[in-house]
């Protein structure tokens, strides 16, 4: 269990500053609602209710991409789910900032513009360099106490994340408690049953980082997605690498292959491949069984039924499964199945399990299956992967480590 203090230790009638991640897709120049702004609204809920002045702290994109917009879409969005007024102000540390903030009544909610429209905010830097920035030094005097509840951009060294907890004093937000949690269950839980983890998603490079950090821990892996073709290539089948067009495979398998190679070769029998493969033929899906691939023709898309069928039964003896990554591009229903099919099974299975990844869990909305059937859906990408490998999260270690005092 974590030792940083939660909202339940925070003193009464404070003037709190929560950094919160609100990062969504841009379509249109406006943010989209996503299960981020579900999530985070409990947090900022409960800080409201309870009487405290809240002002908000987020980020969107990064400057120069086309994603990297103002905040004020995303008050809007914010305060439907939290069912009451988020003011929004156009400037982060100004005197318009201070202005909004010194104004504030109890139980009131105020936005900040966007975190990374203020130049202290990037790139990374040790937090006592963060610390002494002006952002941080001219707002940090506004506020009693500092909530970190964005767990998803925790592994960021961002003056936002890592320096107000040295200069206030931190805690963590709901998001941040049960994400946390959750994501280092693999590490400090103990399970009676064996421990399986899905392996997919198009970013190998991430997944074959856990695989390999993970040994020991993990009683087998299920692959699917260009980890799985990679894997598959590694024990000798004509599939794994990039036809005319494509950019998945081959570059991922140059950084990877002496690692893949050495987890087959060492752990071969925790590592269970696709025995079949889905592509798209005349606009349907048709199936490939591995022995009949003399040649890659065609673009796999998913892993076939007989994989789905030979994974069921080893998800449904699981005590935990971990999820990262879809085995196939399950946002076309044509090539769901394996996606869902696991998905299905885990929910139907007894078993603590975490869906990891924003990706991935937007499939259990689409496929009409509820976020209560698993012990916790993620919305962190790049903390959950650091998690479950071990790496730090400096946000989280300076909520452990930094009194604040």
């Amino acid at each position: 269990m974590s030792t940083f203090r939660t909202l339940d230790d925070l003193p009464a009638d404070s003037r709190v500053l929560v950094r919160l991640d609100l990062n969504s897709p841009i379509e249109d120049g406006e943010p989209q609602d996503n299960r981020r702004f579900e999530r985070h609204a409990e947090t900022v809920r409960e800080l409201a209710e309870a009487g405290h002045r809240v002002v908000l702290l987020a980020h969107q994109g990064r400057p120069g991409r086309d994603d990297f917009t103002s905040l004020a879409g995303h008050a809007e969005i914010l305060a439907r789910h939290v069912d009451r007024d988020v003011a929004f102000v156009a400037d982060t540390f100004g005197e318009a900032a201070i202005e909004a903030i010194e104004s504030l009544d109890a139980g009131e909610l105020l936005l900040l513009e966007n975190t990374r429209m203020c130049e202290d905010e990037l790139p990374e830097a040790e937090p006592e360099a963060k610390a002494d920035t002006e952002f941080v030094e001219t707002l940090a005097p506004q506020f009693d106490a500092y909530v970190n509840d964005a767990y998803s951009a925790a592994h960021r060294k961002h003056a936002s994340l890592v320096g107000f907890p040295l200069v206030l004093p931190a805690y963590a937000g709901r998001v941040m408690e049960t994400e946390y949690e959750a994501n280092t269950a693999i590490a400090t839980k103990e399970f009676d049953g064996p421990v399986t983890m899905v392996v997919g998603g198009t970013k190998a490079t991430d997944v074959i980082g856990v695989m390999d950090a993970l040994e020991g821990t993990v009683d087998r892996f299920l692959l699917g997605g260009v980890a799985g073709e990679l894997f598959l290539r590694a024990a000798g089948h004509p599939v794994g690498h990039d036809l005319e067009g494509m950019d998945l495979f081959d570059e991922q398998w140059e950084r990877n292959h002496e690692t893949v190679e050495g987890i087959l070769a060492d752990r071969g029998e925790e590592i269970h491949l696709a025995v079949d493969l889905a592509y798209e033929d005349d606009g349907d899906r048709a199936e490939h069984r591995l022995d009949e691939i003399d040649e890659k023709t065609h673009a796999y898309l998913d892993v076939g039924s007989d994989t789905v069928d030979a994974y069921d039964p080893l998800i449904r003896e699981s005590d935990a499964v971990f999820v990262k990554g879809a085995l196939g591009v399950f946002e076309d229903e044509r090539f769901s199945h394996g996606t869902v099919g696991v998905l299905e099974a885990i929910a139907d299975t007894d078993c603590f399990a975490v869906v990891g990844g924003g990706d991935t869990s937007r499939a259990i909305e689409l496929y009409g299956m509820s976020e209560d059937e698993f012990s916790h859906v993620s919305i962190a990408g790049g903390a959950y992967i650091r998690a479950l490998t071990g790496e730090s999260l400096p946000a989280v270690e300076l909520l452990e480590t930094a009194s604040g005092e």
